[in-house]
């Protein structure tokens, strides 16, 4: 018989909430098959639990539900696995891109953040050395 998992078993294994859970078979990521009076209850295979894990492998990457759909469906279906790998190599390539290019923009963020700090500390230096020069001609006075 094979192994099969509760929705609870799941959500507890890769630390998600059972809403989430309900999400991902939403998006159409899981399948559970249905069992219980009126089907309430789902029943995950292992095939689920390997989709799952998959899907939030995309996530961590950054891909969206949408891309990870698409890349494990490709590995569901019988084809040749040539254009499977050239399309998942496209998503990554183009996901890779944007990537780099929120690298630069935070990258030029902490830059101009840098600037800001030091100006704000040689002002801060003038301000305080100011102070203690009319500190110095009070006393003298």
């Amino acid at each position: 018989m094979a192994i099969t998992y509760s929705i609870s078993d799941l959500a507890r294994e890769f630390d998600l909430t059972t809403r989430a859970m309900r999400f991902y078979e939403d998006m159409g990521l899981l399948q559970p098959e249905r069992s219980g009076p009126g089907g309430r209850n789902r029943v995950y295979s292992g095939r689920d639990r390997t989709r799952l894990k998959l899907t939030l492998r995309a996530k961590r990457l950054g891909l969206s539900l949408t891309e990870a759909k698409e890349i494990i469906e490709m590995y569901d279906s019988p084809r040749d696995t040539g254009p499977q790998l050239q399309k998942f190599l496209l998503v990554l390539a183009q996901h890779q891109k944007q990537l780099e290019a929120q690298m630069a923009d935070l990258q030029a963020n902490l830059d101009e953040l840098k600037v800001h700090q030091r100006e704000a500390k040689a002002l801060l230096t003038k301000s305080l050395r100011k102070k203690e020069i009319e500190t110095k001609i009070k006393e003298q006075a």
